[in-house]
């Protein structure tokens, strides 16, 4: 069981005082943990312990771990990835981390939200970036988070949506955001989730199509394709944001039981 309490300290007289802060212990695997609620009101400090405690119980790390983990840390991360698996856009990456850096340097995870990536976009522009330039910044940093959520024990519990900006230099072919919008709007149910999903990611459409739930791992929000199956022979991975996990938390609750493979879209079978 957690419990709430105030911390208790000396002045330099040897006076004892209580803090207004209220503080909040939990227990995880046998192992406490003390946070700091961060206000001063006993109602709030009682709805930190019972979210802490529903992490818990669901067999995820506690909110407070995440904090711990800052932009530096997963830009290292990042780096490291890199060199180790010798990339030709290394030296391209440390520029966008770079830009990024000095937006999201100091932040933990938690702090780095939809809001915060909008705002930076906005920062980027305002100095005269390019959309191309300023894509390139966001796919470094969604790469890092991405990297992050999939180390074990993970370092992200979640990647915010980030949307790309709008180039003109884009694959003939692909839809502008207002056309896909008009798509979705006209599709059948069944099909929406096909052109989500290879809309977000930018999959072709057999590889969509193709995609078995043997590839999806809800818990860890990852979604493989394995080497000789995309046009390059080259393996690929992808993180879920909560739409789409949401989408395919769906699908699967309505799955073919029937199949032996289970396609993500059974309705096209």
């Amino acid at each position: 069981m957690g419990m709430i309490y105030k911390n208790k300290y000396r002045d330099k007289s040897g006076a004892i005082h209580e803090s207004e802060v209220f503080w909040i212990k939990y227990y995880r695997n046998g192992k406490a943990y003390r946070e700091s609620s961060k206000t001063t009101k006993e109602d709030d400090a009682k709805k930190l312990l019972k979210l802490r405690e529903g992490e818990i119980a669901k067999g995820k790390l506690p909110g407070v771990y995440f904090e711990k983990v800052t932009f530096a840390e997963l830009a290292e991360d990042l780096q490291r990835d890199y060199a180790l698996n010798n990339r030709k856009s290394q030296k391209r990456v440390e520029e966008c981390l770079a830009h990024l850096e000095r937006f999201f340097e100091g932040y933990r995870v938690p702090r780095i939200t939809s809001d915060k990536v909008q705002a930076y976009i906005e920062l980027r522009l305002s100095e005269g970036a390019k959309n191309g330039t300023v894509n390139r910044e966001l796919s470094a940093l969604k790469r890092m988070l991405s990297l992050g959520a999939i180390q074990t024990p993970p370092k992200v519990d979640r990647v915010p949506h980030i949307s790309m900006l709008k180039e003109n230099n884009v694959r003939q072919g692909f839809l502008e955001h207002g056309e896909y919008l008009a798509l979705m709007d006209k599709l059948p149910e069944y099909l929406k989730p096909v052109l989500s999903f290879g809309y977000t990611y930018g999959w072709r459409h057999s590889e969509v199509i193709g995609l078995t739930w043997d590839r999806v791992d809800l818990k860890n929000r990852v979604v493989r394709l394995e080497p000789r199956t995309t046009k390059n022979d080259k393996g690929r991975t992808v993180y879920l944001d909560d739409e789409m996990l949401d989408m395919l938390k769906t699908l699967f609750s309505q799955r073919r039981l029937d199949m032996s493979i289970l396609n993500f879209t059974p309705s096209l079978r």
